[in-house]
């Protein structure tokens, strides 16, 4: 059942103990909504808490400032920037069927919640999560906003990807006079390497694969990666944008191993490939520019898999 945002705030207000759950291999929007949602919740008295099936990357770490981790029977479950019940990961498998409240932004969420306010046209889920918080008269705090504008900053590359609009500005403006440190966080996130992280690209980049006439690039992240980088798994964050800088790449592809036969993929294409359209293909989704999915395939089954589907959407959009 989809909401209006008004209709999300009133159910927040509405219910306590609130669990909040991010998808796996999270980044800056999903971790941003849930910790903003966390601290606006917590300051109106409600018990909250927020899990992930996987690590939590240290790169977001002044997200979780202040946050308190509670044990307590949760009454009313939101899924926050998670299209899928394939993005839940396996620790959280359990909780697919018993969303109350779903906030995203992704064309392709599958309406698995009970009730859903999504809005396909904002650039990240924290622009949505802003508007709520707004709407239930509750204070953006410096922390709020920083939480908010992580989310915003990533999903929108900061604010270089075409799904930025007038509305991303406008947002972001406002956090601005709420106190969002926003040089620091973008120096952080996307002017500052780990010299690990810059093993870890020189390593993938060495080994990346090309396909149809060089339109597609592909690079590959498995345990032998971690083994002869070293690194640790808050390093191999946001690799899936390499393959498409490259000059004529029309379509990125990242497969990621998440454990034996199971490949996480990330999808970034220009305006000929809808990414989405490819990777609902696999029973996943995402935006038309960025979309991902899991394919449970050894290695060179989903690699050729992928390969001749993203051939297929090449092919249509030059007949």
């Amino acid at each position: 059942m989809l909401i209006t945002a008004q209709q999300a705030s009133d159910e927040l207000l509405a219910h306590d103990d609130i669990l909040i759950i991010s998808h796996m291999s999270p980044d800056g929007d999903t971790l941003g909504c849930a910790f903003a949602l966390y601290h606006a919740l917590f300051a109106v008295g409600k018990r909250v808490k927020i899990r992930c099936s996987d690590e939590l990357p240290d790169r977001f770490s002044y997200l979780y400032t202040g946050y308190v981790d509670s044990e307590f029977e949760e009454q009313y479950v939101v899924s926050v920037d998670l299209a899928a019940i394939q993005l839940f990961g396996e620790k959280l498998n359990s909780y697919t069927s018993k969303v109350d409240l779903c906030i995203d932004h992704h064309p392709s969420n599958d309406l698995y919640a009970k009730k859903t306010y999504l809005n396909a046209s904002a650039a990240a889920a924290c622009e949505l999560i802003y508007e709520v918080i707004v709407l239930m008269n509750i204070t953006v705090t410096k922390q709020i906003a920083d939480c908010i504008y992580t989310g915003i900053a990533t999903d929108s590359g900061c604010f270089k990807y075409s799904n930025t609009s007038p509305n991303t500005h406008i947002v972001a403006a406002k956090l601005f006079e709420c106190g969002a440190d926003y040089e620091h966080i973008n120096r952080s996130l996307f002017d500052t390497k780990s010299k690990m992280r810059v093993r870890v690209e020189q390593h993938v980049l060495s080994r990346m694969e090309f396909f149809c006439e060089d339109k597609i690039a592909m690079i590959t992240i498995n345990q032998q990666t971690v083994e002869d980088t070293q690194a640790d798994e808050t390093e191999l964050d946001g690799l899936s944008g390499l393959p498409r800088m490259i000059e004529g790449v029309l379509v990125g592809i990242t497969i990621r191993e998440k454990t034996l036969n199971a490949y996480k993929v990330s999808l970034r294409t220009t305006a000929e490939v809808d990414a989405s359209k490819v990777c609902q293909e696999f029973g996943g989704g995402g935006h038309k520019r960025a979309a991902g999915c899991l394919i449970t395939e050894d290695y060179d089954t989903a690699k050729t898999m992928l390969v001749e589907v993203v051939k297929k959407h090449l092919y249509e959009f030059n007949k």
